[in-house]
Parts: structure tokens; C-alpha cells; sequence
């Protein structure tokens, strides 16, 4: 059986998920959902990869989000 198997973030790239999150909610309120600097101060997609790349608590409150946004739409 694959690993993948079950989970819905198989194949879904990091900035994919970051670029959806700033579409739907924009910088502020995601800085407001989820209280980390790289969202909140002087925010890019470029530093929110690195940041979330090297942070794995970070990295996955922000795929929660994403999988919330996506069972909503």
C-alpha cells in the first residue's frame, strides 16, 4: 500500500497551497489565523516558502488551513 494513499496533500506543492491561502483570505487575515512573522511582516510568497520549508509545526498549521479551506468551498 503507498504512503500516499489517504492523504489529500499527495502532489499538492507547498507554493500552491501558500498562493490559494493569499487568494482566499489575503495576507492580514491569514497573518491573524495563523500568528507567524513571515505573514504578518513585509509578507511574500518566497519568504513564506522558505520560512514554512524549515518549520515544520508551521508548515503544518498552514496545510490544515488549506485542507478547512478546500472542505468549505
Amino acid at each position: 500500500m503507498s504512503s500516499a494513499t489517504g492523504n489529500q496533500l499527495h502532489g499538492v506543492k507547498l507554493e500552491t497551497i501558500v498562493t490559494e491561502l493569499v487568494a482566499h483570505y489575503g495576507w492580514e487575515d491569514l497573518a491573524e489565523r495563523i500568528k507567524i512573522r513571515c505573514f504578518s511582516h513585509d509578507p511574500s510568497i518566497k519568504s513564506s516558502l522558505t520560512f514554512l520549508r524549515r518549520t515544520p509545526w508551521a508548515r503544518t498549521q498552514v496545510e490544515q488551513l488549506y485542507l478547512f479551506m478546500r472542505s468549505t468551498r
